[in-house]
């Protein structure tokens, strides 16, 4: 791995909750509108970001996985 795990099991997990109900919110009740596309990119970064355990906003902000 080239890089240090930064998010924590319950954040990881949040993160895949929570991606996925934005990706369906974006897709469904959004109608793919452009702000549901949006939407639905910014479900799928999160929860990349809980599946890979590294998010690299934290990571340039310093912060440590609680």
């Amino acid at each position: 791995m080239f890089y240090r795990k930064n998010v924590g099991a319950k954040e990881r997990v949040a993160r895949l909750v929570g991606g996925g109900l934005m990706l369906l919110c974006g897709l469904v009740a959004f109608h793919a509108s452009p702000l549901g596309i949006l939407l639905a990119v910014s479900g799928v970064v999160s929860a990349g970001t809980g599946l890979i355990g590294f998010c690299p906003a934290c990571a340039m902000a310093g912060r440590k996985p609680l």
